[in-house]
This record gives C-alpha cells, sequence and structure tokens, in this order.
C-alpha cells in the first residue's frame, strides 16, 4: 500500500475518460490516452468504468486508480457508490479505489462511514474523492488511504465555485489539516498550475480534460476565438 503511495509522488496522474459520443468513448479509445500518458511520464492513471478500466490495465505498467460514476437523485455526479462498484473494480485488478467522500448517503452510509466500511470489508487502496475541508478530514479519519480535491464545484454545496479555475484553497488549507496524502484534482488546466498544486504540498496532481478531451479543449480555443471577432 505505502509502496504504491510512494510511486505516485509528486507525479502527474491522468485522467482517461470519455463519454457519450466522444470518439474516444471505448476500452481501446481510453486505452490510447493511457498509453500516451505513460510514454509521456504519467506515473498512474485514473479510469472510469469496468470495460474500459479493465483494458487500460491490460495496456499499461502503471497504478490505475479505478472508479464508477452513477447519478444521485438530484442529478448529480457519485462516485463508486456501492460495494459491488467496489468488489468489481478489485476483481479486476484496480491498484486504487476512488470512493466519494461527500457526506451524501450511498448504501444508506455517509461517504466517510461508507469508506470505513469497505476499509473492513476489502483489502484495498482508498482514495476519497472529497468537495470541502470538512469532508477531507471527515475520510482521513475513517481511514481513507489518500483524499482528492475532486468533487470540489460538482456538489450542490460546492456548485458556485469557478468553472474556470481550481479550488486552490482547498488544497492549501486541506494539506495542513490532514496527515494523509492529498491529490489535486479538479479545473487544472496547464502545466503551470499542476505544478503549483504540489507547491501547495499535494501528494500528487490529476488532469483530465486538458490531456485527454480533445473535444473539449478545442472547444474551449474556439469559444475564445470567437470573442475577438
Amino acid at each position: 500500500m505505502k509502496e504504491i503511495l510512494q510511486k505516485i509522488k509528486g507525479g502527474l496522474i491522468v485522467s482517461c475518460q470519455a463519454e457519450g459520443d466522444d470518439p474516444f468513448n471505448s476500452p481501446e479509445g481510453v486505452s490510447l490516452f493511457a498509453r500516451a500518458a505513460e510514454m509521456g511520464g504519467a506515473c498512474a492513471i485514473r479510469s472510469e468504468g469496468i470495460e474500459k478500466t479493465k483494458k487500460i490495465l491490460e495496456s499499461v505498467k502503471l497504478p490505475v486508480i479505478g472508479l464508477i460514476k452513477s447519478k444521485y437523485d438530484d442529478g448529480y455526479v457519485k462516485i463508486t457508490g456501492s460495494f459491488k462498484d467496489v468488489e468489481n473494480l478489485l476483481k479486476i485488478g484496480c491498484h486504487i479505489i476512488a470512493i466519494d467522500g461527500t457526506f451524501r448517503k450511498r448504501e444508506g452510509l455517509r461517504g466517510p462511514d461508507f469508506i470505513s466500511e469497505v476499509k473492513k470489508k476489502f483489502d484495498c487502496i482508498v482514495m476519497a474523492d472529497c468537495s470541502n475541508v470538512e469532508d477531507l478530514a471527515a475520510c482521513a479519519n475513517s481511514g481513507a488511504d489518500c483524499v482528492s480535491s475532486t468533487l470540489s464545484g460538482y456538489t450542490p454545496e460546492t456548485k458556485h465555485l469557478p468553472k474556470d479555475k481550481p479550488d486552490y484553497d482547498l488544497v492549501i488549507v486541506g494539506v495542513k489539516k490532514i496527515n494523509i496524502p492529498l491529490i489535486a484534482e479538479g479545473r487544472i488546466n496547464s502545466p503551470e498550475i499542476a505544478a503549483k498544486m504540489l507547491s501547495f504540498g499535494a501528494w500528487a496532481v490529476v488532469v483530465g480534460t486538458a490531456i485527454t478531451r480533445p473535444r473539449l479543449v478545442v472547444m474551449q480555443y474556439v469559444e475564445a476565438m470567437k470573442k475577438n471577432i
């Protein structure tokens, strides 16, 4: 467990995900991104879905953080929200399991309590995806092996946060408040921002859209250019 966390320290984790009618939305598509990330020096891959994650595990030699996305009743994203999800991800060989660490309920349990039960039931490394400092602290106390800022901006309580920049404060304050690795994730869209997160004390950095969502990156360029026509 400690060996895997040490392997990713100070490194770039590339989130290789695709949805909807994106041309890369297939096991083969995301695995090509994972292979490119490995060639570029990434320390790990973050992946969603059983078939896609399985293909990535077969394609790279890096640690893989697996998750299953679903939704809460209010439409907000839920990350690995059931014991069955955890079991299925472990069956295919995921090295780390990303789990929603917010206080919203799943399996009748709030995030930190759900993580505590996962640690009792399974021999696995848990990355708790959090939205605020309270989440981070509670998940650290509940047995999570590492935490992340992934869900900041993607919960009802944090939806007001800017969509164009990371939650720097969550990383800065979180690093000081908890004694387990904090991984920065969410709207990290340049190498300079990724480096800044490490200077704040983040254990590692996850980047997704800026690397593996070319359609969205193209749209950002197009929209910015339209403003100057």
